[in-house]
């Protein structure tokens, strides 16, 4: 009764043990489909220089996204515009004071006055979103605090 037993088990353990083998030579199979005269080794080879490959065409990539991203910055990304009125022999406010400014509040401030008998423009220079040079009129201004706050 013993010796059956143990002959029981023995078989057991050898159908789960070839069980375990022709899952493994099945998945090896899988692996080298389609390849002729190679092995697993130069598989795995291919794969492993395609994937340094890969790895340095990230490395590449993620280096030009920063770039552009510090690029970015210096690009106008703000704009404000503010219409108003500043003569009263005038209809309508047709006027207006247009901001175009950078990531770092650097830009112009664009003004035309209109009247009736013409129309003047003002350019002026911004850097951290007060005036360079000239002082800003309360129009410039909010057309600045109007840039701003798009961001």
């Amino acid at each position: 009764m013993e010796t059956t037993l143990l002959i029981a088990g023995i078989f057991v353990w050898l159908a789960v043990l070839t069980v375990w083998i022709f899952r493994i030579a099945a998945h090896y199979n899988g692996l080298t489909r389609g390849v002729t005269r190679t092995g697993l080794t130069e598989v795995l080879n291919r794969l492993t220089s395609t994937q340094e490959a890969h790895k340095k065409s990230m490395l590449d990539l993620s280096r030009m996204i920063k770039q552009l991203a510090y690029n970015d910055a210096f690009h106008i990304q703000k704009l404000g515009i503010v219409r108003f009125n500043p003569f009263s022999d005038t209809g309508g406010s047709q006027s207006f004071s247009l901001a175009l400014m950078d990531g770092h509040d650097n830009g112009i401030v664009i003004t035309s006055l209109y009247a009736r008998t013409g129309n003047r423009w003002y350019i002026k220079e911004i850097s951290g979103g007060k005036g360079k040079e000239l002082e800003l009129s309360k129009e410039e201004q909010s057309a600045i605090r109007h840039a701003s706050a798009v961001s």
